[in-house]
């Protein structure tokens, strides 16, 4: 009788194709069925079978695609195999010089969650400057949707592991990254923001905030890089969904490699700033509660997944991150508050654009954190991004472009 029924489920089985939608009405019918041959059991994660179940996320499915990779970082990965090495007693790598530092990385290794960590850090496949004139942050709750929304530019320029160019360090070295996060509207919000010089080691960062109401600038405290964005649910350090020097977190742990359902290769407009009312942001289903589910088609991915476990005076306790393998960027998180409870759910759906110098770069067209403990989220949609801008220095990423946004 037990062969047979199980011989009868696996007869019901049913490979899905592309434009099915995963939701809670289907969800129990389908887990057992397979997308291009993975099951819908295996390709959600507990937290996503949750969300489904409880909060109304969709997933509809897409055709998997090649994630394509720019042409320059892909040759500094190549040429430049083998130079890094990850030193376990200080926690740092040494040998960098552009590209993925550890581009094969074993699942048995001891330092692979470190590895997968420094890869983050040091090869984010964005070329030599992220250029972001026009973001929006959403501001939404699952009562009555949109609260409001604010406007904010980011820049962030790369002095170390600059790709197709001769100069691969501007400067003596020491800094690794410039970067200025500003609002620009609404008005009484203006200049509100960050000028931060990201260290090439442990050193905590320096950062600049413009105060409006003496106009200046006043330098902020090294902790920064884990306080609250403007007001948002998103923390410095959930840029991106980790935002961190790797030695700042204690710990880093694999926790194993699978494969999920993700947005590798974002469809369709995240931001139409043609439209009005709801229909302005179609990557968030406004429409339906709780009002801030993603709205794009997922395919499957092959991911690590990482926890990286927080230094005391962090806001959370862990953070379980998601990270491709073919290139380190993650798609999701779960962040756990100092009790060890679920507290936030990020999402971030990926894309590969033109760079202006004719390479390709990947950016973040639209982002998710979600508080569920607060029942609150705010998403992050990018309209007119631009990477490796020419003629675009390090000294533009500077304070006084802070001051300049604030008048």
């Amino acid at each position: 009788m037990a062969l047979t029924f199980a011989a009868s489920l696996v007869a019901q089985a049913a490979e899905l194709a592309p434009g099915t939608v995963i939701s809670k009405e289907n969800l129990e019918q389908h887990l057992e069925d397979s997308f291009e041959g993975h099951s819908i059991d295996s390709l959600l994660t507990e937290r996503m079978k949750l969300l489904i179940q409880d909060e109304g996320l969709k997933l509809p499915l897409k055709a998997s695609e090649p994630v394509v990779l720019g042409k320059d970082y892909m040759e500094a990965t190549k040429a430049n195999a083998g130079k890094a090495m990850y030193n376990p007693d200080t926690r740092t790598v040494e040998g960098w010089v552009a590209g993925i530092p550890f581009p094969e990385v074993s699942e048995d290794d001891p330092d692979a969650a470190a590895k997968l960590i420094w890869n983050h850090h040091y090869a984010q496949p964005v070329k030599n400057f992220q250029d972001y004139p026009n973001f929006g942050y959403l501001f939404l709750n699952d009562k009555v949707g949109l609260e409001r929304r604010q406007q904010w530019a980011f820049k962030r320029y790369f002095l170390k592991g600059r790709l197709g160019t001769d100069q691969v360090v501007e400067g003596d070295g020491s800094i690794l990254t410039k970067t200025l996060l500003y609002a620009t509207y609404p008005n009484d919000i203006r200049g509100l923001g960050l000028f931060t010089i990201r260290y090439d080691s442990p050193k905590l960062e320096d950062s600049w905030a413009y105060v409006r109401s003496v106009r200046r600038t006043r330098r902020l405290s090294g902790g920064t890089w884990m306080d609250p964005i403007g007001g948002t649910d998103q923390l410095n350090d959930d840029i991106e969904i980790f935002n961190a020097h790797p030695t700042w977190y204690p710990e880093y742990k694999l926790l194993g490699k699978r494969w999920i359902l993700a947005v590798a290769n974002s469809t369709g407009k995240t931001w139409d700033m043609e439209a009005s009312g709801n229909a302005e942001f179609p990557v968030v289903d406004l429409e339906n509660w709780p009002h801030w589910n993603p709205n794009d088609q997922w395919e499957p991915r092959e991911v690590w997944v990482v926890e990286a476990t927080t230094p005391p005076e962090h806001p959370y306790s862990k953070k379980v991150m998601y990270m491709d393998v073919e290139f380190p960027r993650f798609y999701q998180a779960e962040a756990y508050d100092r009790q060890g409870q679920f507290w936030k759910w990020m999402n971030y759906h990926l894309k590969t654009i033109a760079t202006e110098d004719g390479d390709v770069g990947m950016v973040s067209a639209a982002g998710f954190t979600i508080d569920y403990q607060r029942r609150h989220g705010t998403a992050f949609v990018l309209g007119g991004p631009r990477l490796n801008t020419p003629g675009t220095t390090a000294d533009d990423i500077a304070l006084r472009e802070l001051e300049r946004a604030a008048r």
